[in-house]
């Protein structure tokens, strides 16, 4: 079992590895070795992730969740099975952790009477200023 927050449990059997030839580091060993991890959750069918979880990790999923709701991750830093699963199992852990914080709600707020009229002042002031530069035709005679 896979902790995530106090609340958040994911069973061994909902996250399925698989392990694929890895391009980068690894020498001669590179093109004989399956080092690569996948990493495939099915966040749809997850009976461990509340429905608005699911939604926010569907949004920060991106390109990496697939059509029928499975989110792949792959990871191939290292040159182990066993680094590259656990990355993998970080990342989605921190990528569940990142969607079970739930985002404020925003409030709609104006500027102030005195905020718009120091605006107003700052403007003018700064218009003044540019109006005093320049050179005008009766200056000239």
């Amino acid at each position: 079992m896979l902790e995530i927050t106090p609340h958040i449990h994911l069973e061994d059997e909902e996250l399925h590895f698989d392990f694929i030839r890895s391009a980068g580091p690894g020498g001669q060993n590179v093109n004989k070795v399956a080092t690569a991890c996948q990493l495939r959750f099915d966040v749809r069918q997850s009976a461990s992730l509340p429905d608005p979880v699911k939604a926010r990790l569907a949004k920060l999923a991106g390109s990496r969740m697939t059509d029928e709701g499975v989110l792949v991750i792959e990871a191939k830093r290292y040159r182990t099975q066993e680094q590259n699963r656990a990355d993998a199992l970080l990342r989605l852990t921190a990528l569940i952790q990142k969607a079970a914080v739930e985002p404020k709600n925003r409030r709609a707020t104006r500027p102030s009477l005195s905020a718009k009229a120091e605006r107003v002042d700052s403007k003018k002031k700064r218009g003044e200023t540019k109006q005093a530069r320049r050179i005008h035709p009766s200056d000239l005679e």
